[in-house]
């Protein structure tokens, strides 16, 4: 099993695009500068700002990391960035004592900017009243911005220099002149600056995971980047998806137009830089990279073996070919058949994984495949089912390229045929005569034709242990495992209603959920109707989709995004229908 967290390595040959980006830092006519790593769910845009953070010098440049998720429902997200970066400066300050003090000193004025109004909304903070419950967040806040700060003596020492400030009440709340807005604002700008300049460093600040913010919270931390926009020596790295974060402007400025919402975007991200879609060689390479690791290849040759497919992608445009016996005799694996066997298949799936309108070469998604793959093949081999890993693989592919209805006709004439249906062996011939049995889609026929070629073939497998070993992911494979026996049956039935006004079992089972559940079954049927490619009628799973949303505000936020997105493309009567009267759908 492989874990869902970014990559340090660079798997997918995002090393060029990392270069670029260190070599506009390290150009002192480019800052300030603010750049956007843009790239949907998945796409690998934390590995990408890993790969960056390497890549620059940290006797240059003084670095934060901020990620924009931990803080959200703690801390005003505005409050949240000044202060890690005010800690950070702190830290980088200890030793010089004049420049230590005007770190203090900034930190400080973060409270100013809180007292003013500035921070934290209220009617009380507007009109420059003190706001005695904010002082005690700074603690709080400032032990969690010190993520960058390894060592334990040090993390207390900025504490400590945080409670000094915070004892001093002359040094928090200044006079009612002094707490005017713009005369805050410039002299926070103009202590940070001085710090910088004294320091001899440059500041970088690494922002993620700002598209899994409510759009309160990602507006917030957008604001708080303003103040730093044409500072010298100052640079911002912001990873998001790009369509999230210009909802996130939609729902915060109402009635703002999309020329608006992208002109928002682009005051404040002056150089956009979008994640490579990673393509067939790109997928081939990252799949052997897994399985390397998967089969715990030695460290030194898994370096080895990362170098080697780098090198193959950058001179691609010479060859495309990969042979799996000659890379594993470049790492000296030749004779590792379990890991030849694993390369051979990285060649066959590449191509699907790649190219699937459902996967499109998304890496998280390859590596969840690759995950239910290793989970049911533990399972097969606990249970001592005469099942190939590659007969799994097979399965669970055509499981996530198609449409659930295609997934019940088919295991349906697999169980009709006692495991063997011959619309499979005809497929498998070339014969495509009966293939809109299974659907009428015609990008969804193309997959099949394709699937069908793909070793192995399995005309001549009795499917029927397969089958019952897929049952519980069926529905959503890669997410159904993750979810408990009730939210797996709640998702069942929200997945076949057609009714409305729901069920009485519908509305039992939709009432039965946690809140954590509620958001996981959504988040099930989203990805299931992100699937769907023929929107001519209500595709299963939209109304059991609709139904929860009226009962759960999380999930209707995640559903609301959906369609919103939706809309752009999908223009029919009968959803225009659906969402008149839906309460909790917001344009």
């Amino acid at each position: 099993m492989w874990s869902d967290t970014e990559s340090k390595e660079d798997y997918l040959n995002f090393g060029e695009v990392s270069q670029i980006v260190t070599e506009i830092l390290e150009t002192e006519a480019m800052l300030p500068v603010s750049i956007g790593v843009f790239g949907n769910w998945g796409a690998g845009k934390s590995s990408l700002l890993n790969l960056i953070e390497q890549q620059i010098k940290p006797d240059e440049w003084i670095i934060i990391k901020f990620d924009a998720w931990l803080y959200q429902g703690f801390d005003d997200a505005r409050a949240a960035l000044l202060e890690t970066i005010a800690s950070h400066l702190i830290q980088a300050a200890k030793d010089k004592e004049t420049i230590l003090q005007k770190s203090k000193n900034l930190f400080a004025r973060i409270n100013g900017l809180r007292v003013a109004g500035l921070v934290v909304e209220g009617a009380a903070l507007a009109a420059g009243l003190p706001a005695f419950g904010l002082v005690s967040k700074i603690f709080e806040t400032a032990q969690n911005a010190l993520d960058g700060i390894q060592n334990e003596t040090e993390s207390k020492q900025v504490v400590e220099t945080v409670k000094e400030i915070v004892d001093s009440e002359k040094n928090l709340i200044k006079s009612k002149e002094q707490q005017t807005p713009p005369k805050q604002i410039d002299e926070f700008r103009k202590e940070y600056g001085e710090i910088l300049q004294d320091l001899g460093k440059k500041l970088v600040i690494v922002i993620d995971n700002l598209d899994r913010c409510l759009p309160a919270n990602a507006i917030q931390t957008l604001e708080a980047i303003r103040l730093f926009l044409f500072l010298n020596r100052t640079a911002f790295i912001i990873a998001a998806d790009e369509e999230m974060i210009r909802h996130s402007v939609a729902e915060h400025y109402k009635d703002l137009s999309y020329r608006h919402q992208i002109d928002y975007l682009d005051k404040l991200i002056q150089i956009p830089i979008r994640v490579p879609k990673a393509g067939v060689l790109e997928i081939r390479a990252y799949l052997y990279m897994l399985y390397a690791i998967h089969q715990k290849v030695p460290t030194g040759k898994l370096a080895s073996l990362r170098q080697f497919l780098e090198n193959h992608l950058q001179q691609s445009w010479k060859s495309q070919s990969l042979n799996p016996e000659e890379v594993a005799e470049t790492i000296e694996e030749q004779h590792n058949q379990t890991l030849l066997s694993d390369f051979e298949r990285a060649n066959r799936i590449a191509p699907l994984l790649a190219n699937s309108p459902n996967i499109q070469g998304n890496p998280r998604i390859v590596k969840r495949i690759l995950n239910t793959i290793k989970m049911r093949t533990k399972i097969a081999n606990k249970r001592q089912m005469p099942l190939d890993e590659a007969i799994i693989t097979k399965l669970v592919i055509f499981e996530r390229c198609v449409d659930y209805d295609v997934i019940t006709k088919f295991y349906r004439l697999v169980y009709e045929r006692e495991g063997k249906p011959e619309l499979l062996k005809e497929l498998e011939d070339n014969n495509e005569q009966n293939l809109s049995t299974l659907s009428e889609n015609k990008p969804i026929q193309a997959f099949i034709k394709e699937w069908a070629k793909l070793e192995p073939k399995l005309s001549n497998v009795d499917l029927r242990a397969a089958i019952y070993l897929s049952r519980e992911t069926i529905p959503l494979n890669t997410y159904t495992a993750q979810l408990s026996q009730k939210a797996q049956d709640a998702l069942n039935i929200l997945l076949t209603t057609t009714s409305r006004t729901g069920s009485q079992g519908t509305q039992d089972a939709i009432q039965q959920l946690t809140m954590d559940e509620q958001i996981s079954v959504m988040d099930a049927l989203v990805e299931q109707l992100r699937k769907v490619d023929n929107w001519d009628k209500s595709p299963n799973g939209f109304v059991g989709a609709c139904l929860l949303a009226e009962n759960s505000e999380d999930g209707a936020r995640i559903l609301n995004r959906f369609i919103i997105g939706l809309k752009q493309s999908v223009k029919k009567p009968w959803l225009n229908t659906a969402l008149k009267n839906a309460n909790w759908y917001k344009e």
